[in-house]
């Protein structure tokens, strides 16, 4: 099984050498293809040390999904795992763990565990432990049913796909503000692939977002599921899973003595419901606003 390994990259200098010695220690071997969204630093000169392919594209032409495909369709691998610039493998056989799965045919795609890192604040160090647990898993189209939308969760941030399992289902999406993982898990699943989660196959990724930054994301989120409001229809609506995350982050507050965080943690959930609902509704917003209020202000330059 050959195996293809994509980094999308823009002004990634920072985290490049850092990730890419890493990933040179890992204990199989894969093909390494970076895909730059024309960076201003050094990113593609920092590659070029790494890896001899290198594909830049114009950043006006990057796609949550387009970009993502357009890799994917260029790689030559069986398996193509997916990293993002800002995530970083915990142990030298990391892409090892999340490739095991693969031996059962029916698996389409498996994300693997994020850890956060050390300087992460409490609300991003809960969001990995909250849909990153210590428990691998394997979910079918059948098991809707029971965990709703989550279902069909996936991350790019560190994931593999079945070249196979994507050329059947088209690749991503292109056009999607975001979630091009969960449209890729939602297709596979309703193709009769299983999806699979990895406790063991680790790495360092998280943020911690602001008030606004996360506003913003959820408005970005409401977009997509209006957009591909399909999702919804079959596995379930966002505000059951929502609920859950809010009990989940109300009680870690409590235990790690977050008490001074609580009314911060009511300001953001707010705000997170207010911004997925507004995106969710945005046809109705002027398209001057919409801009303001979202994370990926490019996007609407193609539609507003």
């Amino acid at each position: 099984m050959k195996i293809s390994l994509i980094v999308p990259t823009y002004n990634a200098e920072p985290y490049l050498h850092n990730l890419l010695k890493k990933l040179q220690e890992q204990t199989v071997s894969f093909e390494l293809l970076i895909i730059d969204s024309s960076s201003t630093d050094k990113t593609v000169e920092v590659a070029k040390q790494y890896t001899k392919h290198v594909v830049s594209i114009p950043t006006a032409e990057f796609d949550h999904g387009g970009t993502r495909t357009k890799a994917a369709k260029i790689a030559s691998g069986d398996v193509i795992v997916f990293l993002t610039q800002d995530a970083l493998p915990c142990d030298i056989d990391t892409i090892a763990k999340i490739l095991k799965v693969f031996d059962d045919s029916q698996i389409g795609a498996v994300y693997g565990r994020q850890i956060p890192y050390e300087n992460t604040n409490l609300f991003g160090k809960h969001l990995r432990m909250f849909n990153y647990g210590n428990t691998s898993y394997i979910r079918t189209f059948y098991d809707r049913e029971k965990y709703g939308i989550k279902t069909a969760f996936l991350s790019d941030s560190f994931a593999a796909y079945r070249k196979g399992a994507l050329q059947k289902i088209d690749y991503f999406k292109n056009g999607l503000i975001v979630g091009e993982d969960s449209y890729a898990g939602a297709k596979m699943l309703m193709a009769g692939y299983s999806l699979a989660y990895s406790a063991e196959a680790k790495v360092y990724h998280s943020h911690s977002y602001t008030i606004i930054e996360e506003f913003r994301r959820y408005f970005d989120i409401g977009v997509f599921h209006q957009n591909e409001y399909w999702i919804l229809e079959t596995f379930g609506k966002i505000e059951g899973e929502g609920g859950r995350y809010v009990k989940s982050e109300f009680r870690y507050l409590l235990q790690q003595h977050g008490y001074f965080q609580i009314p911060v943690f009511f300001i953001r959930n707010g705000m997170k419901y207010l911004g997925y609902k507004l995106g969710y509704h945005y046809q109705r917003l002027p398209s001057f606003l919409i801009r303001r209020l979202s994370m990926h202000k490019l996007w609407w330059e193609k539609l507003l």
